[in-house]
């Protein structure tokens, strides 16, 4: 019977609301929740084409074992075994955990008190480590605790947001909506965009700041050093409330005018520009993300910032406040657990003695750990070292995301014992488990997650789990039955999880930290099915309510205080002749971390279907590289080769690669191979924004590129990147050699029968070469080579995988590489949301369409997730411009 269930988006951490509806017949529809506080019924590209997602094409279904299929019991059996042995011969620092912001609270919970309460280690961390870790830590060192000020509603009441390090249009997308929304109410509001980059997410703002890279801290400490100068410091507040104005204003002091101007690549005028902006508007939020945080300076920036809000008392206020915007769904709840090896759960400290006896008490804990585990980087090294004899990998992919990740791998590959608990069968990092175990994806697991802006909400199934797939929640628990902790593990449901954890967060709390919500610790399994979305803190017997944090000057170090850090300037990074180039890595718009769901979507693949580099056309000139060639990156720690996309958005010597392609996507291109491990010393988050690479362009003998109704088991070439598409797939390719039978390639590559045979056609004056195979009236596969770069439509190319070709007309089209006069060529994707392409959007301006609001009127792009509207703009200025001259 159809039906609707609510739930949330397992993407960013804006944590959106979601309405799925099951029909009869099996089928998922998705919509945005009006009702959700985050969203309140918009969605962006990625969460609107979760329906696409939910295939079982590649799922694990059954526990494996050495490549075999296991049971539950055997494999559990073999986990806990092989864990205890390594505890009992090596001591509890000799085994580690490496969770997910994917994971449910509860998920993380488990995972969170059995490694530290029972086997008595903190090894346990989290791919959040690479994503908002320096945003914790400097949140406890400036407020003491790690505690989010402000809510979503004061980007929409401010007068001044400042985004830094953040591409908000492409990475948060439904807040840039809300943005956007709230500017174009009220045109007076300013925004500022910091990034070395000119991404879409300037497009709204009155002010793009190319800061070099790692400039952020230089910056902040010479806002501050102005306010100091320019007399707004809000004495009152900075004088009751904080400690340590005097040394921080001090220590930003040291560098004047000119000499921020020079550690930030920006103008003075540009800086005078911003300091007075800043200086002369009372509610300013400042948004930060992975350009603050990844960062070997990463903590420092975070504080560098809050410093400014602090000396200003613009904090915990409607309209103001720093604002760390988290990268992944549940990161916050993870953060809420203890996820991290540095926390404890309900955001207690492992470093306190106090904190410690309140946890062990309330678990009932043999042995609560201590000290601080391992980090992610140092933990790989202990794997790599040896001293990590048994690993459990869950929800996530380091082989990819991990930098240094070939390094990673390497050690992965030797550890004795490896556990991977995923959805996916075949990922980077499964392919050297030892145990593989089946968990459950979006739409099969029930749970909650929390937002960045502490919004609680849950994620409730609607589909069946597939094959034997089960709960990570409820494997760890069974691990933990089998280690000997029963009673501490005998959860009926996630319900009774959640409740625990409510009720942890409110023992002997007393107001003296920041996360509380016991409202719920007698929650039953009722209640918690219709749990609606409310914010922490709720205390016992209070009700859901908005909160923001620190209105009343008081903070949750022991004097109660805020805390102003001193910021010294980082030095300059040495310049290497042989690594010239400065390599930022980050996301794009349509696809996610690793792919393993959005890569299953031909719509959100059609916009940006293989791996880029984003270069200056001097760089690209320097180095001999045109656009749509292919280019090779080095670095000391590893190589890539990704497609050059040549664009005055990139500022000069630096270059931008984004972090989500692996070796189930593309040849090489897992850039993250490319990072140095290099860390915050603070938070241990990696420097992911800033390496030194070098760059050449690929000299291949032929270039291709091919569709096929089904994927390619092996693709042999010098380059390749595939893609999902609608009824195939999409490839580039690239080849070292000429001299090969095409056919004989095509027919080994996609499978085809001796018997059917191409029609297609060589040039051997230009070198083309072009195949197409049929099966009666349908495409199997055709194949475009050239010497060059291809030029083929090929979004009309791959349309015609679900064509009917029952005339040879029809079929040389195919051939031809483009359509008819009486089809047109949508040209590339840019609207993914309704599948609009850039000739489409062209045509429209020919006719008359010369706004953003007039082409989504006549084709809808741009008028679902709001995305794409940047680039909308840039092609009808760029169709006007041509017009005029």
């Amino acid at each position: 019977m159809a039906h609707e269930v609510k739930t949330t988006c397992p993407y960013c951490g804006v944590g959106c609301g979601v309405i799925a509806r099951l029909g009869d017949d099996g089928a998922v529809s998705v919509k945005g929740d009006p009702e959700h506080p985050a969203n309140f019924g918009r969605l962006c590209s990625k969460g609107s084409a979760l329906a696409e997602t939910l295939d079982l094409d590649g799922r694990l279904l059954h526990p494996e074992i050495g490549g075999r299929r296991a049971g539950w019991s055997e494999a559990l059996d073999l986990v806990a075994e092989r864990f205890s042995h390594a505890i009992a011969e090596h001591g509890p620092e000799s085994v580690a955990f490496y969770v997910s912001g994917q994971l449910l609270t509860e998920d993380y919970y488990i995972a969170n008190k059995l490694m530290k309460g029972f086997i008595g280690s903190a090894n346990i961390d989290t791919n959040s480590r690479l994503c908002m870790s320096s945003s914790v830590a400097g949140h406890r060192r400036a407020f003491g605790s790690d505690t989010v000020p402000g809510v979503y509603e004061d980007l929409e009441l401010a007068e001044l947001v400042v985004l830094t390090g953040s591409n908000l249009a492409w990475c948060h997308p439904v807040l840039y909506q809300r943005l956007s929304a709230a500017k174009a109410n009220r045109p007076e509001m300013k925004i500022v965009v910091i990034d070395p980059r000119r991404t879409m997410t300037a497009d709204i703002a009155d002010m793009h700041l190319a800061i070099s890279p790692d400039g952020d801290v230089a910056l902040f400490n010479g806002l501050l050093a102005h306010l100091a100068a320019s007399g707004v410091i809000d004495r009152n507040y900075v004088s009751k409330c904080t400690s340590g104005f005097d040394e921080a204003v001090a220590v930003a002091s040291r560098l004047d005018l000119p000499a921020v101007s020079n550690a930030t690549g920006l103008t003075q005028a540009q800086l005078r520009a911003f300091y007075r902006l800043f200086e002369t508007t009372e509610n300013v939020v400042t948004c930060y993300s992975q350009g603050v945080n990844q960062s070997a300076a990463g903590t420092d920036k975070v504080n560098a910032i809050i410093n400014c809000h602090l000396a200003t008392g613009r904090i915990g206020r409607p309209g103001m406040g720093p604002f760390s915007l988290t990268g992944q769904p549940n990161a916050m709840g993870g953060r809420e657990v203890g996820g991290l090896a540095n926390m404890l759960a309900a955001h207690m400290d492992i470093e306190k003695s106090l904190h410690r006896d309140q946890v062990r008490r309330f678990w009932g804990a043999p042995a609560v750990a201590n000290k601080p585990g391992l980090k992610a980087v140092d933990m790989f090294r202990a794997v790599a070292d040896g001293r990590i004899k048994a690993l459990w990998i869950m929800a996530t992919n380091p082989v990819v995301s991990m930098p240094d990740a070939d390094a990673v791998e390497a050690a992965i590959k030797a550890c004795p014992f490896v556990v991977v608990s995923d959805i996916v069968r075949d990922t980077d990092t499964a392919r050297h488990a030892h145990v593989l175990l089946p968990s459950l994806g979006w739409g099969e697991k029930d749970g909650t997650v929390t937002n960045s802006e502490r919004c609680i909400s849950r994620q409730r199934a609607f589909l069946r789990g597939p094959g034997e797939a089960r709960p990570d929640w409820w494997q760890l628990a069974e691990v933990g039955k089998r280690m000997g902790f029963a009673p501490a593990f005998a959860y009926n449901s996630q319900a009774e999880i959640f409740a625990e954890h409510a009720a942890l967060s409110g023992f002997e709390n007393n107001g003296r930290r920041d996360f509380d919500i016991s409202a719920h610790a007698e929650i039953g399994g009722t209640a918690y099915d219709g749990l609606k979305p409310f914010q922490w803190p709720q205390t016992r017997g209070s009700t859901p309510q908005q909160r923001r944090f620190f209105a009343d000057g008081r903070y949750f170090h022991p004097d109660g205080r805020a805390r102003f850090v001193a910021i010294e300037v980082p030095g300059p990074r040495r310049r290497d002749a042989a690594f010239p180039f400065t390599l930022n890595t980050g996301r794009v718009r349509d696809h996610w971390h690793t792919m393993t769901r959005t890569g299953r979507s031909a719509r959100l693949s059609g916009h940006l279907a293989e791996p880029f580099v984003e270069i200056h056309p001097r760089d690209a000139q320097a180095i001999g590289v045109s656009g749509a060639d292919l280019v090779t990156l080095e670095s000391p720690h590893g190589a890539a080769i990704v497609r050059a996309l040549v664009t005055d958005r990139q500022a000069e010597g630096n270059l931008f690669v984004p972090m989500h392609w692996n070796d189930q996507f593309a040849s090489r291109a897992r850039i993250d191979a490319l990072v140095a491990p290099i860390t915050d010393p603070v938070s241990g988050q990696p420097a992911s924004k800033h390496m030194t690479v070098r760059a050449g362009r690929l000299a291949a003998a032929v270039y291709g590129f091919a569709v096929s109704a089904h994927r390619p088991a092996e693709l042999d070439a010098a380059y390749w990147a595939i893609a999902r598409a609608e009824g195939g797939w999409r490839m580039e390719l690239a080849f070292a050699e000429k001299e090969i039978d095409w056919t004989d390639w095509c027919r080994k590559t996609f499978g085809i029968a001796s018997e059917i045979e191409p029609i297609g056609y060589t040039d051997r004056t230009s070198g083309e070469l072009r195949l197409a195979f049929f099966e009666e009236d349908r495409l199997l596969a055709t194949l475009f080579l050239s010497p060059q770069p291809v030029a083929v439509a090929r979004n009309w190319a791959v349309s015609q995988l679900r064509a009917s070709h029952h005339n040879l007309g029809k079929r040389f089209a195919v051939v031809a590489g483009r359509p008819g006069a009486d089809t047109p060529d949508p040209g590339a994707t840019v609207c993914s949301c309704f599948s609009v392409g850039v000739n489409q959007i062209t045509a429209a301006v020919r006719v008359g369409c010369h706004s953003v609001e007039a082409v989504g009127e006549k084709l809808s792009a741009g008028t679902n997730c709001g995305s794409c509207r940047a680039e909308i703009r840039g092609i009808i200025n760029a169709c006007l411009t041509v017009a005029a001259e």
